[in-house]
């Protein structure tokens, strides 16, 4: 569970292609915070860390990927080099800043345009036709891992406006007019959404 709050900006280190795919992210993260087998969200895909190394002052962790992972979310356009937003699963206890993230992306959209105006970005965000029920104008959404509120919605597009410091501390300010983003939308919203269908539903009489 994650709260889609970034607590770190990582960097895409190596990629082994292969049947499962396997990934060297570095981060700040010290070594010996990781646990084998930890949930880390990857630009919104949680990722379980398979081994870890000490690297520099902080850290390289081994994430495998299957091809379902791949097909789904963006990663599959991972590049070595490529900043990626992570953040460490929620402990108990924890400040719940953003709002209730489980790291299953639901689809890929599209950066449709982007207007920068005093310090302010602007996005405008194609969802895919599926996810587009689960969008409302001031409900949340997580972009990358990245928790924020839709600012306005029409069709398929919906605004969100990205503050300074969010853009300088992930990666969101170096996205540009068609970069695919991971979405997931607001569990409340879907589940809600389906209750309003179960309930709708005609119910059969014994």
């Amino acid at each position: 569970m994650f709260t889609g709050i970034v607590t770190a900006i990582g960097r895409i280190e190596h990629i082994e292609p292969g049947a499962v795919h396997r990934f060297w992210v570095s981060s700040p993260y010290p070594a010996e915070s990781f646990e084998i087998g930890c949930s880390v969200a990857h630009g919104g895909a949680c990722l379980t860390v398979v081994e870890v190394r000490s690297h520099g002052e902080g850290a390289q962790h081994l994430v495998e990927i299957s091809p379902e992972t791949l097909e789904r979310t963006s990663l599959g356009s991972w590049v070595e080099g490529a900043p990626v937003n992570l953040e460490r699963a929620l402990k108990v206890g924890d400040e719940l800043g953003g709002h209730i993230v489980q790291g299953h992306v639901d689809g890929v959209g599209e950066i449709v345009d982007r207007i920068d105006a005093e310090g302010w970005i602007t996005f405008r965000v194609k969802a895919p036709a599926d996810l587009s029920p689960f969008v409302a104008e001031k409900g949340s959404v997580a972009v990358d891992g990245v928790s924020l509120t839709i600012n306005a919605v029409e069709g398929d597009v919906f605004d969100l406006m990205i503050i300074p410091h969010t853009a300088d501390v992930t990666t969101l300010g170096q996205l540009k007019p068609g970069a695919p983003v991971n979405l997931e939308v607001d569990v409340m919203a879907r589940y809600a959404a389906r209750l309003m269908a179960s309930s709708a539903a005609p119910h059969s009489q014994g």
